[in-house]
C-alpha cells in the first residue's frame, strides 16, 4: 500500500523529467559466429556499416522488401544482443551504430573458416585461395607488403621497449 502511495506523490509532482540522450552497449562479448547470422541479419548489418548511424525506419526503406516495423525493430535488437551494434536514443528514437567494424567481423569469421576446414592454418587457407584462384599475384604482393609493414613495425616497437 506504501508503494501505491508513494506512486500517487511521484505522479503528482510538479516536476517531470525527461531523457534526451542515452547510449546503449551490450554486455555479450563479441564472440558471436558471423557464420551464424541470418540473411536478413546480413542484409541489416550491411545497411548499419553503409550508412553509419540509422533508425529502424531507414533500414526497412534501405531493405528493398516489405517488412514489419516491429520485424526490423526485433532483428536490430538481436544483432545488438549479440554485439554487433551498439544504440543511441535521442528523443525517443533509436540510432543504431555499428559495434564492431566490417574487418572485424570479417576477420572473425575467417578465423572460424581457418579452423574449420584449414586445422587453423592461415597458410592453408591462402595456398587455397590461391589455387582457387581467389587471390591472384598482386594481390598476394600487395599482403605480402602489408605483413613486413606490420613486422617492421612491432619489431621497431619491442627494440624502443627494450632497455
Amino acid at each position: 500500500m506504501e508503494v501505491a502511495s508513494e506512486k500517487i506523490s511521484l505522479a503528482r509532482s510538479p516536476f517531470s523529467y525527461a531523457t534526451v540522450s542515452n547510449t546503449m552497449v551490450s554486455n555479450t562479448p563479441s564472440s558471436h559466429d558471423p557464420a551464424e547470422l541470418g540473411e536478413l541479419e546480413r542484409s541489416i548489418l550491411s545497411i548499419v556499416w553503409q550508412i553509419g548511424t540509422v533508425t529502424a525506419e531507414q533500414v526497412r526503406e534501405e531493405l528493398n522488401r516489405p517488412l514489419k516495423d516491429s520485424t526490423v525493430r526485433t532483428v536490430l535488437r538481436r544483432l545488438e544482443e549479440k554485439g554487433y551494434l551498439a544504440h543511441t536514443v535521442e528523443d525517443r528514437t533509436f540510432l543504431y551504430r555499428p559495434a564492431q567494424s566490417r574487418q572485424r567481423v570479417a576477420g572473425r569469421a575467417v578465423k572460424r573458416i581457418v579452423d574449420w576446414f584449414c586445422e587453423g592454418s592461415v597458410e592453408a587457407l591462402l595456398v587455397g585461395m590461391v589455387d582457387s584462384k581467389v587471390l591472384d599475384r598482386a594481390e598476394l604482393q600487395r599482403l605480402a607488403a602489408r605483413i613486413a609493414e606490420a613486422q617492421k613495425g612491432s619489431t621497431a616497437r619491442k627494440t624502443e621497449e627494450k632497455p
